[in-house]
């Protein structure tokens, strides 16, 4: 192994290579303003289909990455999700990354109501933090509280819908596209099955190196 390719720089710069190169010889030509999300999803995945099943909708990049240069705060569902967003980044706009689960209030709203805690701690997100990003990357019903909050009147500045798994996690994605298009709210979907913690985070840093101006290689200085 050459001694360029033990630091995480150029690690990183090699496996970006990598990905621009098989997308090439795949004949994917990424539209400009999604193709860092995308990219980032496949070097966190190494699953080139995510070319087909991130659903972006129109302006979602931008718009977000506006709201985070403005120090928008992110919530995330997951400790896991809260632990890979980019402090140091974060830190550059001036930004906050939260996630509610472990609260005592939350355990206690969701025993009381019968509901999860991660449905529980998008309702308290929500009072906290209404125009906040949420990521989400494991609770489908988080994000089914989401679109029962943005029926209520909620507007977050972006919603990223990735949740992994079988049960209720392909119809919460297609539920969430479409109130976030009855609304107007910009949302980043993975369609299906397939998401994670680790997808949301990388959705979330992808923004947060648009939004402070950094390229890939450059993001490694901090």
């Amino acid at each position: 192994m050459s001694e360029k390719y033990r630091r995480p720089a150029e690690i990183e710069r090699a496996s970006m290579e990598i990905i621009q190169k098989e997308l090439e010889e795949r004949g994917i030509l990424l539209p400009e303003e999604n193709a860092g999300v995308i990219r980032r999803v496949i070097h966190t995945t190494a699953d080139f289909e995510y070319v087909e099943n991130l659903y972006f909708s129109p302006g979602a990049v931008e718009k977000a990455a506006a709201a985070l240069k403005a120090g928008t705060v992110i919530v995330t569902d997951t400790n896991m999700a809260k632990a890979g967003v980019s402090k140091a980044a974060l830190g550059q706009l001036g930004g906050e990354v939260f996630c509610f689960m472990a609260e005592p209030e939350v355990a206690e709203a969701a025993r009381v109501q019968g509901s999860t805690r991660a449905a529980a701690s998008m309702a308290l997100a929500g009072r906290r933090y209404p125009q906040a990003v949420f990521a989400i990357g494991n609770a489908p019903t988080a994000l089914l509280k989401l679109c029962e909050l943005m029926e209520e009147g909620l507007r977050p500045a972006l919603v990223i819908g990735v949740p992994v798994g079988f049960v209720n996690v392909a119809e919460s994605k297609e539920g969430l596209v479409e109130t976030c298009r009855r609304f107007g709210v910009p949302v980043i979907a993975a369609m299906g099955r397939k998401g994670g913690s680790n997808v949301a985070a990388a959705i979330c840093n992808a923004l947060l190196y648009r939004a402070a101006g950094m390229t890939e290689p450059e993001k490694r200085g901090w």
